[in-house]
């Protein structure tokens, strides 16, 4: 469920009077600025696992440094120029969630600290040259993405009767897509399956897929991984129990949603690692000395409660693999 988008600036305005203002601002001053951008709105168990994961080097937000937030909405277009009004802020670092975040940050500046999240690999994005050594001004933390499509293939096979069709839903404006496909059409033929190609930039077209998924005679649908899907959560776990399409998703948000499946990267612990490098780079750690981390917590959360109500049987052995089950 996503929260809000009213600043601490305006929530004092509103509940704290005027008055309060000038003493917020003189304490916001005293305090380091982060500059946190993303291409999607962060507020919900990745944020709280990012601030965690700063307290954990002694900042905490409000006390010992204050946070501007910029998100896009998944309007990716924007994210240059919200990039371009944190440099101009100044802040002290700039923490970007996400892999259209990551790349307008490295290309707003080359001078102020950059730390990143990305599910992916930095280095063949363009954000490094090295893992173990990254030159310039940015590192971070990488968590599997792409590289998982193929797994999730055949989690939808464990559910599919043998060379059903399986749908595969990607972004074509994101970067690792085409990995994303050429994984998944691999899997596919391995598996004995039929795979059909969806492709959505904004949540209309993702109405549109869930549509033709009988018309496709798809038995079960695979979520890519991009900021547009994990913005639509609750649409795509509503549309899929509406169509009757066992959809496997890449994060835990989604069987929470009401979702069937999701196998992926612990969103929560990779975030929490993205906070611990923000805060160590606050602290005056270069970038460059700080290797990037990989994320490999991986985890299948299965949601027995949205399979029975598919009148979907689960096989045994996909359960006992699950990391967590909700009933």
């Amino acid at each position: 469920m996503r929260r809000g988008h009213m600043r601490r600036r305006e929530f004092i305005t509103l509940f704290g009077g005027a008055a309060t203002i000038p003493l917020a601002a003189r304490a916001q001053q005293a305090m380091p600025v982060i500059g946190y951008l993303s291409g999607v709105n962060d507020f919900d168990g990745r944020q709280s696992a990012f601030l965690k994961g700063l307290s954990e080097t002694g900042f905490v937000e409000g006390r010992s440094v204050a946070i501007e937030y910029r998100f896009a909405e998944n309007q990716l277009d924007r994210l240059p120029a919200l990039a371009a009004e944190l440099v101009g802020r100044p802040v002290k670092v700039l923490a970007a969630g996400g892999i259209p975040a990551a790349v307008a940050a490295k290309a707003a500046t080359t001078t102020i600290p950059i730390a990143f999240f990305v599910a992916g690999d930095p280095v063949r994005l363009g954000l490094v040259t090295s893992m173990n050594r990254p030159d310039g001004n940015l590192t971070g933390v990488t968590s599997l993405g792409a590289e998982l499509a193929a797994k999730r293939m055949e989690l939808a096979s464990e559910l599919v009767p043998k060379g059903a069709g399986v749908a595969l839903l990607v972004n074509p404006d994101n970067a690792v897509t085409e990995r994303i496909i050429k994984d998944a059409q691999t899997a596919a033929g391995s598996l004995g399956l039929q795979l059909h190609v969806l492709r959505a930039t904004n949540p209309s077209d993702i109405d549109a897929n869930f549509a033709t998924l009988a018309q496709q005679r798809a038995a079960a649908l695979v979520v890519g991984n991009d900021g547009l899907f994990m913005n639509e959560i609750s649409r795509i776990a509503a549309l899929s129990i509406r169509h009757a399409v066992p959809t496997i998703f890449q994060t835990p948000e989604f069987t929470s949603a009401g979702g069937l499946a999701s196998y992926g990267a612990s969103s929560t612990d990779a975030f929490r690692q993205f906070g611990v490098y923000t805060g160590r780079i606050l602290k005056g750690e270069k970038p460059s000395d700080l290797p990037v981390v990989q994320s490999t917590k991986i985890e299948l959360i299965v949601n027995l409660k949205t399979a029975k109500a598919l009148g979907l049987a689960i096989p045994v052995p996909l359960l006992g693999r699950a990391d967590e089950v909700i009933e």
